[in-house]
Order: C-alpha cells, then structure tokens, then sequence
C-alpha cells in the first residue's frame, strides 16, 4: 500500500484546538464582577418593584415610582436632587473639560519648559482621596480659620469674600469647582494623550501651509481629538450623575444649606440607609437607585447610537 495521503485527507478542514484555557483565565474575572456589579444590579431592579406590607414584601409593580413621582415630599425632593446634578455636570462640561483640553494643548507645546512637572502637578489631586480634598476646602473656605479672606486680602479682594459653602446661591458652584479642581487632571491626560498620537507629518503639512500656533490647534488638531473629547464628556456624565464622595464630605448627608447641593447621590444615600430622624426605606432606596440608572443608560445610549456613529474618524 502506498504511503501518499489521498486528496480527501489532505485537503480535509483543519481543526484549531479548543482555546478553553481563555475561559478559564476570565473566569475568575467575571465572578468577581458579576458578584460586584451584575448582582446588586439585578436585585436593586427587582427590589424597586416590592415593598414592606404588615412586615412581608410584597410586589407593588411601578407603584414605587408612582409615589416617588407623584407623591408631593417624595417628588419635590427627586426634582430638587435631579436640578442640582443637572447643574453639577453643567459645570463640569463648560469649566473643567475645556479647561483639561486647553491645559493638554498648552502642555503639547513642543519647546514648554518642566512640562513633566506641570503635567504631575496638575493631575496629583485626582490621587487624592476625596475625603482630603473635602476636609481641605472646608479649612480654605471657611470664613472663621479659613486662609482664603486673608489670601484675597493680600491683593485686594477681601470685600468679595463670602462664605460660599454656607450659602444656598453659591454652594452647590463651590462644590462643583472644588470637584472641577480635583478632577481636571483627568481630561487634560486623556486629550494631552490623543495629541501626542497625532502624526508629526500631519502636523509638518500643516506647518508648511502656513497653519501655526493656536490656528492650527482649532483646525487641524481639534478635529483629530473629537473622539477623545466624546469619550471624555461621557465618562463625566456617567461620572457626575454617580457622585456622591465628595458633596458628603463637604457638606454632609444632608447636603446643605436648605438642601441646596442635594443630588441624586445624596438623595439615594438618605433614602435608603436613613439619617438622623430619616428611616431608611430600601424599596424607595432602590427605586431612586433605579431611576440613576435610567437616566445613565439613557445617556450613554443616546452617545452611542446617536453621536459616535456620525462622528467622524481619521485612520493614521
């Protein structure tokens, strides 16, 4: 018999091993985050649509939300905290990300002297905890022992000087600029980076047409960079309507004054676990937790399948 495989045999399919090793290293992963995020998730869900009935829970459906909505103290207490985070990721989009885009543009400047150094100094207070940075704006601001009266006085501004986290008109745009200063880092690293990955040809086009300094940031690097920003502006949505550190660090669960920086986060905090003469009710807890997640989600989608798809990419 001879030994020449037949044409059958040797153009059959080849058959790749089974790569079961990959699940087995994902496996552990995907505990632990279904554990942590998956889980919780789910029962909130479910949790939202039962109460406590004589002691035992009963499903209620949507009624939940009907009182959180219809209900007049539950209501006015939702669109007050749901006001207040509006405004809270307002500034953040028109303070802190161009900010972060035109402190990356500065820092991209190829002759900047101790750029290295700008760059840690200005993103070291995203490493703090935010219960620090809290604590330390408290001591800044405070117009008892604080140190800002007698740093506005230095230069002449001390009749400006107000106790801006006591008062209702001006806390909630304090906080919001001590979480804007925390946190600027953050977008400035993210667009810095996008940046540096644009390719020196590009720019050596543009410089040979004429296109220089900040001209050329605003029509050529800008548009290059849209991807990054998007990306930026969604992680602080999603951001910013899940604080809740620092707003309970700087002005407690309460969030005073008169509930002035009341939002989501605090609102949920209170709600479910209770404070002071305030008992904790896990179903409207988790209904307001519910709504959080709504209102992200609906966000993020509205991103994804309205805005990326239409933005456009260049391929290097």
């Amino acid at each position: 018999m001879s030994d020449i495989p037949s044409s059958h045999e040797a153009t059959g399919p080849i058959r790749r091993p089974r790569r079961w090793h990959i699940g087995v290293f994902l496996l552990p992963a995907f505990i632990v985050y279904s554990a942590v995020m998956i889980l919780p998730l789910i029962e909130t869900l479910r949790l939202s649509l039962f109460n406590t009935v004589d002691g035992q829970p009963a499903f209620v459906g949507l009624g939940n939300f009907m009182v959180l909505f219809g209900d007049e103290r539950w209501a006015a207490d939702f669109w007050n905290a749901l006001k207040n985070n509006v405004i809270f990721f307002i500034i953040h989009m028109l303070v802190q990300n161009p900010i972060g885009v035109a402190l990356a543009a500065m820092l991209s400047i190829p002759k900047l002297r101790f750029a290295a150094f700008y760059r840690t100094a200005i993103f070291l207070p995203t490493l703090l905890s935010f219960v620090i940075v809290g604590f330390i704006w408290k001591l800044i601001l405070s117009p008892i022992w604080g140190v800002s009266p007698y740093l506005m006085d230095l230069v002449g501004l001390k009749s400006f000087f107000s106790p801006w986290l006591g008062k209702p008109g001006s806390a909630l745009i304090a906080v919001s600029l001590i979480s804007v200063w925390q946190y600027v880092g953050i977008p400035m690293m993210l667009i810095y980076a996008a940046l540096l990955n644009i390719p020196e040809e590009v720019i050596e086009a543009a410089e040979c047409d004429g296109v220089t300094g900040w001209s050329q940031f605003w029509k050529i690097k800008l548009p290059l960079i849209l991807p990054a920003i998007g990306i930026i502006s969604i992680l602080t949505f999603v951001g910013n309507f899940n604080a809740f550190d620092l707003i309970y660090t700087v002005q407690g669960a309460l969030a005073g004054p008169d509930k002035s920086t009341d939002i989501l986060g605090t609102l949920l905090y209170r709600t479910f676990f209770g404070f002071q003469l305030q008992l904790g009710d896990r179903s409207m807890g988790a209904t307001i937790a519910t709504v959080m997640f709504l209102i992200i989600l609906a966000g993020v989608s509205l991103y994804l399948f309205a805005i990326q798809r239409r933005m456009r990419r260049y391929q290097f």
